[in-house]
């Protein structure tokens, strides 16, 4: 009689489904409305321990850093076809476990798709460079060789787009890895490692752990086996992670987060620019890094543009994955939202103005974790809900007078991932942009990005950056090879024999 498998079979390690070295299961909740998504392994430190050695075998062996990167680039183009053509099944199981819209989960779709495409079209284009020596007798090289095992752990908001932006040039660069997902949402993680293994990924070259941070995440920023670490997620947790990561002086890459400012200046686009905010603050429920939550809005058209987008937040529509009439979700958690409520709170505390929001829906939303969307106006630049990254449909209000006070408020941060301008004049916009320090500046849009472009961020916001080329390029080692083609006696020291 064939055993049935274990249904908590859902780490993935050395080409093997596993469940919970210790038995550990966790059950997943839509936080829409609370119903149960699925059970999944709750791994555990011994999990990522066996996990970091079938990396570590798998890379020293050759089986994917000796693949031609061309083979590497297909597997992944493969890869993107796969998720296209199960869109479906994908963008169900991350709404169900994020809580977002499914429209939105299928739009995450298509960009992570576009994200393996692209990496998988240059994992054969960057082989490295010639060096002119000076000399016709020395060949000089520079070649770029996959950094090793890497260590990833990626956050909930945008679960397999955010694993597709590590796992995607980790591929194409040769190195092998352990993928650690937020523990609330597995989900995506799971059904990309089954696309990988049916595509034919050599065993331990992609592993897949479960659980909590600390105690499953933990082990690769320490690990003296695991080449390098990317994060994605809080600036605290980020910090713990760099200071483990110090001990084996591994590579990090962090992303951190943002409180990014969307700069409205008097002769903007006013309807563009209006909707565009709402856009900036309110998609995702406001669960992006770079939602852009702080409105600084110049003086003469203040009044009208936040009374007409304080009218235009006030009937946005709340709802779970699968509400057609719903035009945002819930937060993450009860933790999260209670996390959310409280800054609010604080930010009204210190003067701040509530003009819409501030709650957590009707009594449909009872069984979800909702947070109307929320506009605080009247706010100074040491407001705690200026300052702080509250990670929530939450706009703060700041107006200016000039040009330079309008950069001098939208540089006020200790972030510096994204923000963007409005203005109709192509000076104004080329200054600003110019003078904003932040990893990503939008003229005249809210939120696009591109795979072929870097997305990072400035100060704490993180340090390397992912996509593009230099996405690739954080993991790879430049090794110099020099060859002297024609070896002869230096005679720098005597021959005395």
């Amino acid at each position: 009689m064939t055993p049935t498998p274990d249904p908590t079979a859902t780490q993935y390690i050395d080409g093997a489904w596993v469940p919970s070295s210790d038995g550990g299961t966790r059950t997943i909740f839509c936080p829409a409305d609370g119903t149960e998504v699925g059970v999944v392994a709750e791994g555990t430190r011994e999990d990522t321990l066996a996990a970091i050695a079938a990396a570590r075998r798998a890379f020293d062996s050759g089986v994917w850093s000796s693949t031609p990167a061309a083979e590497r680039g297909d597997l992944l183009i493969r890869l993107a076809d796969h998720i296209i053509e199960h869109k479906d099944e994908f963008a169900r199981a991350e709404a169900l476990d994020t809580g977002k819209r499914l429209v939105e989960a299928e739009g995450d779709m298509a960009d992570i798709a576009a994200c393996f495409r692209y990496f998988g079209k240059i994992a054969d284009q960057h082989p490295g460079r010639l060096v002119d020596a000076g000399d016709p007798t020395v060949l000089s090289r520079v070649v770029n060789e996959p950094i090793g095992v890497c260590g990833m752990i990626t956050p909930w908001n945008f679960p397999l787009l955010q694993a597709s932006w590590k796992i995607a040039p980790a591929l194409a660069a040769g190195c092998t890895f352990v993928l650690k997902p937020a523990e609330l949402t597995p989900h995506t993680a799971i059904l990309t490692m089954r696309a990988l293994e049916q595509l034919g990924l050599p065993a331990g070259v992609g592993n897949l752990v479960l659980g909590a941070g600390a105690e499953v995440g933990a082990p690769l920023s320490s690990h003296p086996d695991v080449d390098l670490i990317s994060f994605t997620g809080g600036l605290a947790t980020g910090r713990k992670i760099a200071e483990a990561a110090a001990a084996s002086l591994k590579k990090t890459a962090l992303e951190l987060g943002g409180k990014n400012p969307n700069v409205i200046f008097p002769d903007a686009d006013y309807d563009a620019a209006l909707d565009n905010a709402l856009n900036a603050a309110f998609t995702d429920s406001g669960l992006v890094c770079s939602a852009g939550t702080r409105l600084i809005v110049h003086e003469s058209i203040a009044e009208r543009f936040v009374d007409d987008l304080v009218e235009r937040a006030g009937h946005i529509v709340m709802g779970g994955p699968f509400d057609e009439n719903a035009e945002t979700g819930p937060l993450i958690s009860a933790a999260h939202r209670d996390k959310v409520t409280d800054y609010v709170q604080r930010g009204i505390d210190a003067g701040a103005r509530l003009r819409v929001g501030g709650h957590w829906g009707g009594e449909e939303h009872k069984d979800g974790y909702f947070y109307a969307p929320t506009v605080l106006d009247r706010c100074d630049r040491d407001n705690p809900a200026v300052v702080e990254e509250g990670f929530g449909p939450v706009i703060t209000v700041e107006t200016f007078s000039t040009e330079a006070e309008a950069v001098e408020i939208a540089n006020h941060t200790e972030y510096g991932l994204a923000g963007a301008v409005w203005s109709s004049d192509a000076g104004t916009c080329h200054r600003v942009s110019r003078a904003l320090r932040h990893g990503t500046v939008w003229i005249n849009d809210y939120h696009p990005y591109l795979p072929q472009a870097e997305w990072g961020g400035f100060k704490a916001s993180g340090i390397g950056r992912e996509l593009g080329p230099t996405g690739l390029g954080e993991y790879v080692e430049h090794k110099h090879i020099y060859q002297n083609t024609e070896p002869a006696v230096t005679g720098w020291f005597a021959d005395r024999r």
